[in-house]
C-alpha cells in the first residue's frame, strides 16, 4: 500500500445552502450535490492543472512548486463559499488506494454520503486526485527530481514526505461538504 496517510494532499470545498428541504425531497437534493460536487470537481482539477501546466511549460519546475503552494488554495477558494481544509478523511483516502491496488480506473473513484456533525447535517463528497506526469518533477522517485527541486522542496516542505509516486497512483482528494439543510 502507498504511503497515503503521510503524503496526502486534501483540497476542500465547503457549500452552504439556504434551501429549506424535507424528507421527502432530501434524496433529490443528495443527487443534485453529488452532480454539483463532481462538477465543482472537475472544474477545480481542470483549471489547477492547466494553471500548473502553463507555469511549466512558460518557466521552470522550481518556480512552478508556488503553484501548488499559493496558487492552488487561491483557486479552491474560487469555488468555495468557505475555504478551509475539510477535516482529514483518511479512510475515504485509503479505500482509494486499496482501489489503486486493485487495478479501479482513478477517474472513477469517488465517494458521497451525509454525515451527522456538531454543526448539522453535511453532504460530503469526495473525488481521487490521480498523479500527473507532470507531478513527478516534484512528486516522482528519488532521481527523478531536480536537485535545484529536492532543495526548495526540502526548504519550503521540511518535514514533507511527498515523494515516491508513479503516473496514476492516488495523490489526493478534493473534499467538498454541502450544508444540508434542517
Amino acid at each position: 500500500m502507498h504511503k497515503i496517510f503521510a503524503n496526502s494532499l486534501v483540497i476542500g470545498l465547503i457549500f452552504s445552502s439556504s434551501v429549506i428541504a424535507t424528507e421527502n425531497d432530501d434524496k433529490s437534493l443528495q443527487q443534485r450535490y453529488l452532480q454539483e460536487s463532481r462538477q465543482i470537481a472537475k472544474a477545480f482539477m481542470q483549471s489547477l492543472g492547466s494553471t500548473l501546466k502553463a507555469q511549466l511549460e512558460s518557466d521552470n519546475t522550481v518556480n512552478a512548486i508556488s503553484v501548488c503552494k499559493h496558487v492552488a488554495p487561491a483557486i479552491a477558494a474560487d469555488y468555495s463559499n468557505e475555504h478551509r481544509l475539510s477535516p482529514s478523511r483518511l479512510q475515504v483516502l485509503e479505500r482509494f488506494d486499496l482501489e489503486r491496488a486493485e487495478a479501479k480506473p482513478v477517474n472513477e473513484m469517488e465517494i458521497s454520503d451525509v454525515t451527522e456533525e456538531s454543526d448539522g447535517r453535511w453532504f460530503r463528497y469526495m473525488k481521487a486526485i490521480p498523479t500527473q506526469a507532470m507531478c513527478l518533477q516534484c512528486h516522482g522517485k528519488g532521481d527523478s527530481i531536480p536537485p535545484e527541486v529536492k532543495a526548495l522542496l526540502d526548504q519550503e516542505y521540511p518535514a514533507d514526505q511527498a515523494i515516491g509516486y508513479d503516473v496514476g497512483d492516488i495523490r489526493g482528494a478534493v473534499s467538498i461538504k454541502h450544508k444540508l439543510p434542517e
